[in-house]
């Protein structure tokens, strides 16, 4: 299994995937055809595209799953697939009705290479319960790909100790969804990345990127029940032989 998954598909001063170029060519070195799910997005012409405009001048050419007579297949013979960011919710409901769930789960864990930014990221982890977008729509279930055996949280915030902004925290959410679940959430910073490779021999998770004023805080940051949230950088290999437990109150836990 490859996967590359973006906290972000867009920075502040850049093009469209331009902060992250040099790692996703590396990651689609050899590939020739990307095929690119949009369906995060609103207009799936124009975003992709936004796609080809980025990744052909490369010698990538990028097809849009929507364009294909045939999703199901397009996926089933696709070099490389592209996942982009946008609302989770529209982007999960989207592949359950087209039936895609099995065949991108399939295809990617036997070697499909799978690059995903934000929405497209959060979807390789086993639910979409710790996405941030509104649920502008309702998928049949919150069941995801279940790539990875933890949770994702894209565009990680930091907490505002400032005391200007006194609303919810993103941690105070992610806090919240382990109080009924027992499940690790690893939340990327903008700008940084999750690596995933495995194969029968061995499982490699690395999390890196962002820019100097990420540090020290570091590119991501875990969240486990009963411990304090603390930065990662670096191998997190450790994560991908976790075994999620959803809906386990942590009342329960402790009667």
């Amino acid at each position: 299994m490859q996967l590359l998954l973006l906290a972000n598909c867009t920075s502040p001063g850049h093009g469209y995937l331009e902060h992250a170029l040099p790692e996703v060519l590396a990651f689609l070195h050899g590939v020739t055809e990307v095929t690119f799910v949009p369906f995060a997005g609103g207009d799936l012409d124009a975003y992709t595209a936004s796609v080809r405009a980025t990744l052909e001048p490369h010698g990538i050419a990028v097809r849009g799953l929507h364009e294909a007579a045939d999703p199901v297949a397009a996926v089933a013979s696709a070099q490389a697939l592209f996942v982009g960011g946008g609302n989770t919710f529209r982007l999960l409901a989207a592949l359950q009705r087209l039936g895609l769930i099995p065949v991108i789960r399939a295809r990617v864990q036997n070697g499909l290479p799978y690059l995903g930014s934000s929405a497209g990221a959060t979807i390789t982890a086993p639910s979409i319960r710790t996405t941030n977008d509104m649920p502008i729509v309702q998928p049949e279930s919150f069941d995801a790909l279940g790539l990875v055996p933890f949770q994702i949280n894209p565009h990680y915030v930091d907490t505002d100790t400032s005391g200007v902004n006194t609303g919810d925290s993103r941690e105070s959410r992610l806090t919240e969804f382990l109080d009924e679940n027992d499940v690790p959430v690893l939340g990327l910073r903008e700008g940084t990345h999750l690596s995933v490779t495995s194969t029968l021999a061995c499982a490699l998770a690395v999390v890196g990127g962002g820019s100097a004023n990420l540090l020290p805080a570091g590119p991501g940051i875990l969240f486990e029940r009963g411990r304090a949230p603390r930065n990662v950088a670096g191998d997190v290999s450790s994560l991908l032989v976790r075994r999620p437990r959803y809906d386990r109150p942590l009342m329960d836990a402790v009667s």
